[in-house]
């Protein structure tokens, strides 16, 4: 049987983890996704659309201006009730050991430094946030990328506690379905509005 000792200090390696996504979250953005089929572009997409979009025989994707940190950090407006809430958090999950992640729907960008500088501008500590690119993997969707992601954090139960922020309901349902599988993690589910104000899923 564990000690109060030994529980104590378990419980004490248990920290919180955070996690926010970034297009129409912490920024709005511009930038679209092209749907290409037989060398053509058939569709635009913008972030909201491709959360949701199931390409069609023969097409694929072009994330050409999504892999551009300069179109990103040109044309991203920040939301600042968002930008203001990621700043709090970040300050206190890095006081007391926790960690924050952001997971975007994006793959590598083109220029790492200016992407970050961008976060940077509006004083969101990045240097002490990793960056997860959820477009790097090809598992068939947004939401299924991502889960793969939360899946390398959460397998090893570290975290006590998960919290997030999305504005993509696809994702928030995706997120707390994991509750299944890690019945001693709390997991908290945010969705972003328009204006930056968020209600718990």
């Amino acid at each position: 049987m564990l000690s109060f000792r030994s529980f104590i200090a378990e419980e004490a390696k248990r920290k919180d983890l955070v996690v926010f996504d970034i297009d129409e979250t912490l920024f709005r953005t511009s930038a679209k996704v092209k749907v290409m089929k037989d060398g053509k572009e058939v569709r635009s997409l913008d972030n909201q659309e491709f959360n949701t979009y199931k390409l069609k025989d023969g097409e694929s994707y072009d994330f050409g201006e999504f892999k551009s940190a300069e179109t990103f950090q040109n044309t991203s407006v920040p939301i600042m009730k968002m930008i203001e809430k990621a700043k709090s958090i970040i300050r206190r999950a890095v006081k007391v050991g926790s960690k924050v992640i952001v997971v975007t729907a994006r793959a590598d960008f083109d220029n790492k430094k200016k992407f970050l500088n961008t976060f940077r501008r509006y004083g969101i500590d990045i240097d002490n946030v990793y960056v997860e690119r959820a477009g790097n993997l090809n598992l068939g969707s947004s939401a299924k990328n991502k889960r793969y992601i939360f899946h390398k954090y959460l397998r090893n139960n570290n975290y006590q506690k998960v919290r997030f922020f999305d504005d993509a309901m696809s994702n928030l349902t995706m997120f707390k379905a994991l509750k299944k599988q890690y019945p001693d993690t709390s997991f908290e589910a945010y969705h972003v509005k328009d204006d930056g104000s968020v209600r718990k899923v």
